[in-house]
């Protein structure tokens, strides 16, 4: 089968790997949707070479390693000692993109990349990925995909949209409060629908036009371009009567944007970090401990809250599919992470078997 590697410097290649095989606990997914993730342009981009891996963060890779975090398709193999109720061919999956070792506190929560003795392997990172015709994992790591739901769908919550979901429920969001979302990319976007409909009040941020007019069409009832705003803190103030959001969310990691999204909430709100990487300064008096403002961080999602994602957006008619701009078949993936690499489109989605 071919797969997406990613070499290096804005760079990929389409190599020949083997078609895989089930060992005890593991399953062989058929590749339907494979989602192009934000995270994903962090190894596009980064130098190749030896030690890429490594210099990424992420321990070790034994070879070439096909992309692709967003993984979700049809189980067309199982492998011996899998129970029957727990995976089965045909069944219609998504994949919780990490491999912890299985017995932790963590683990047994559906938290693997929050494993105690440190995540295993992270598919499309460490591990191959879904951009390619089949995907090995542990059947552990799979999660029922609704059959209401579009394999795009289950792709995009297998990262994406389940990490906007993730940051919601920390936060706590209700219907009655107001929430900013600073970027609005794939995951910050999945924010803005999601906050939407559950009935909040949504301030959108991003500097670029075309993902704020997305913004809008997915229910944002506020869109703020810092590039062209005099005062980003005064502008949420004016629009909440001078006390200031509810909550906010940042999924640009840009800085400023996160210092921000700490300050635009009001007394007693609470503020979430999302985007990966990078740093923010605060003053921390005035910023949180003398307005009791909570900080979150809030890294992807377990098991648990992917299967509870799926079920709310199915129940709910959440139009998630409605995130996808571009469609791309596998011979098409130089030209997809070209133009994803601009930050200025919607989200992406690479079909294999297309």
């Amino acid at each position: 089968m071919k797969g997406v590697v990613f070499t290096g410097d804005r760079q990929l290649e389409l190599m020949d790997f083997p078609d895989p095989t089930p060992g005890p606990g593991e399953v062989v997914l058929e590749m339907r949707a494979s989602g192009m993730c934000g995270s994903d342009l962090k190894f596009y981009r980064a130098p190749g070479g030896p030690g890429r891996t490594a210099a990424l963060g992420l321990g070790s890779s034994s070879g070439p390693t096909i992309a692709g975090h967003e993984p979700c398709g049809v189980v067309v193999a199982v492998g011996q000692g899998v129970p029957a109720n727990q995976a089965w061919v045909g069944m219609r999956a998504m994949q919780h993109h990490y491999r912890g070792c299985g017995v932790c506190p963590q683990c047994n929560t559906g938290w693997m990349q929050l494993c105690d003795e440190g995540v295993k392997e992270v598919y499309g990172a460490t591990g191959h990925g879904g951009h390619a015709r089949y995907l090995k994992c542990p059947a552990r790591t799979l999660v029922e995909l609704p059959e209401e739901l579009s394999f795009e769908t289950g792709a995009a919550i297998s990262c994406g949209t389940g990490t906007a979901w993730g940051a919601l429920q920390r936060l706590g969001l209700s219907g009655d409060q107001t929430i900013a979302v600073f970027g609005q990319g794939p995951v910050g976007l999945s924010a803005t629908l999601l906050a939407a409909k559950m009935g909040a009040r949504v301030i959108a941020l991003d500097t670029s036009p075309e993902r704020l007019a997305r913004a809008k069409d997915f229910g944002a009832d506020l869109l703020i371009n810092p590039a062209e705003t005099n005062s980003v803190l005064g502008a949420i103030k004016e629009a909440t009567h001078g006390l200031g959001a509810h909550a906010s969310l940042d999924a640009s990691s840009n800085p400023l944007a996160r210092r921000q999204a700490v300050q635009c909430v009001r007394t007693w709100g609470k503020a979430c970090f999302v985007g990966e990487g990078g740093e923010v300064t605060l003053d921390v008096s005035p910023d949180m401990l003398r307005r009791q403002v909570t900080l979150i961080g809030s890294w992807t999602f377990s098991t648990v809250g992917q299967a509870e994602c799926a079920r709310y957006i199915a129940d709910r008619g959440v139009n998630v599919d409605a995130l996808f701009t571009h469609r791309w078949r596998l011979d098409q993936a130089e030209e997809a992470y070209r133009l994803f690499d601009s930050q200025t489109t919607g989200k992406g989605v690479i079909l294999p078997a297309a």
